[in-house]
């Protein structure tokens, strides 16, 4: 059983048509078929297409003019049974605000993901900032501009012509004194060691223990300043155990004075360097803090702490007497060749003080030098009759130097050493290395750089032997020489 549903256009099409060509549909069900007029043919054969009757489309044995339930729709009639699918027009305006919405949606994301990241951050940050203790006290401390490094001063590769000797066979070779030819230094496992014909040769140790970290040197013991006595002997500060003589033929260790004295109510936490009269009578030395050890010397250095001392000790009557006191770590020290006066470096001021030990001025003090180019470490004489300072790190001018720029910000300093161990705020400082040759006087003579540290870092001490300095450091795994007619 088939219908067939005919639909016929009038003559006039309707002004919704007049752009359109007049159209004859039908439909058959089951199934649809659908014809298009043919107006041409319709023309040539005389007739209005609009008013011949539509064709029909039909199903296989169905019978167009005797089907039955045919009927016919008015236009309007099949118009609305029409439901045509209105084709969509894809042209670059419409995918304009598309993109701008992905670039919008993923703008949004990226945004509150970095929110969130930041305050993933800031709040243990801020939490931490509050709750832990910092370490250090600093107190504001004021500096002069640096010394632009120009003339004297001026920036040079010459210790990069020093050669390395002993590299990986001893730690931290603070500080060298020579009997002859032979060399000594001590090393920051707790050794004395004798340096001679390429071999390294431990001849005493003031503690005893693994010595393998920063913890371990209290027990361990760290040797410091070495010097050469009148009798064949060596006399050496360690910084954790006090003054030591050692006899390095008979390997014979003398103990002259515990740091577990207490020197005028005080005690001792950090000897650093010494230095001895000709006879071999007095030895003046320095107590870098009462309050910091030796393996703390960067949190003495930033939080600037005054309660370092100057002191003399005599070999005979055994008797200690402070010279000096509230100084900011003082380190290096060094009899003048007439032994009337002691210089002091103070490494947190960045100058020398000098005191006078005997003549008219006994008993007095005054700067020898003020406002380095850098920090100085060990004094030690010069062959032309001044002094040799070693520097481990400068004071750039120009450029930015991260120490004097946190001496006026002491809530800086606090904030750093709530967050970062002392090794990790190390790896912030420079590894500018700086000889300085210093006039009798004080004067600046000459300036040996290595910009990097390339070839000699952290030097502790510059020891002058034969035509050579020879150059100790307190970290690198080596001794550094440089022939002084090379430079």
């Amino acid at each position: 059983m088939c219908t067939t549903i005919s639909i016929t256009f009038p003559a006039s099409p309707p002004p919704a048509m007049k752009t359109q060509e007049a159209q004859t549909l039908s439909w058959a069900t089951p199934g649809l078929g659908y014809a298009p007029p043919d107006a041409s043919k319709a023309s040539a054969l005389g007739r209005d297409p609009f008013r011949s009757p539509a064709p029909r489309a039909s199903l296989p044995g169905c019978s167009g003019a005797g089907s039955r339930g045919a009927r016919t729709m008015s236009e309007a009639d099949g118009l609305r049974q029409r439901r045509p699918l209105r084709p969509q027009v894809v042209t670059d305006d419409g995918q304009v605000p598309e993109a701008k919405d992905g670039s919008s949606f993923s703008g949004r994301v990226f945004r509150v993901t970095f929110l969130m990241l930041a305050v993933s951050l800031t709040v243990p940050l801020l939490g931490a900032l509050l709750l832990l203790d910092s370490p250090i006290d600093p107190q504001p401390l004021s500096f002069k501009e640096p010394p632009l490094l120009l003339g004297v001063l001026q920036p040079n590769m010459k210790l990069r012509q020093a050669e390395r000797l002993f590299e990986n066979q001893l730690i931290g070779p603070e500080s060298i004194a020579n009997i002859g030819d032979v060399m000594f230094t001590g090393t920051a496992d707790g050794r004395i060691v004798k340096l001679e014909n390429g071999e390294v040769e431990t001849i005493a140790r003031f503690g005893s223990g693994p010595c393998k970290t920063r913890d371990d040197e209290p027990a361990c013991g760290r040797p410091l300043g070495i010097r050469a006595g009148p009798n064949g002997t060596l006399f050496v500060a360690d910084a954790y155990k006090g003054l030591f003589e050692v006899n390095p033929w008979k390997r014979e260790v003398k103990l002259l004075l515990s740091s577990e004295t207490p020197i005028e109510g005080r005690k001792m936490s950090f000897v650093n360097d010494l230095t001895v009269t000709q006879d071999g009578r007095k030895i003046y030395f320095t107590d870098s803090s009462s309050k910091w050890q030796r393996r703390d010397y960067l949190l003495l250095v930033m939080e600037g702490t005054d309660d370092g001392r100057l002191l003399e000790y005599d070999t005979k009557t055994q008797e200690v007497k402070v010279l000096l006191d509230q100084l900011r770590f003082p380190n290096g020290v060094q009899l003048s060749p007439a032994e009337d006066f002691v210089l002091v470096a103070e490494t947190t001021m960045a100058r020398i003080r000098r005191f006078y030990v005997s003549g008219l001025m006994k008993g007095g003090a005054d700067l020898f030098v003020e406002n380095l180019p850098g920090f100085p470490d060990n004094i030690r004489p010069s062959s032309s009759g001044g002094y040799w300072v070693g520097m481990g790190t400068i004071r750039s001018n120009p450029g930015f130097s991260m120490l004097d720029f946190l001496s006026e910000r002491p809530y800086i300093k606090r904030m750093i050493f709530k967050l970062f161990s002392q090794e990790t705020v190390m790896k912030f400082v420079p590894r500018y290395s700086l000889v300085l040759e210093l006039s009798d006087s004080g004067a600046f003579r000459r300036s040996l750089h290595d910009p990097d540290g390339q070839v000699a870092s952290y030097i502790s001490e510059v020891h002058e032997h034969d035509g050579h300095l020879y150059l100790g450091s307190f970290r690198a795994p080596f001794l550094c020489r440089l022939n002084l007619q090379s430079v």
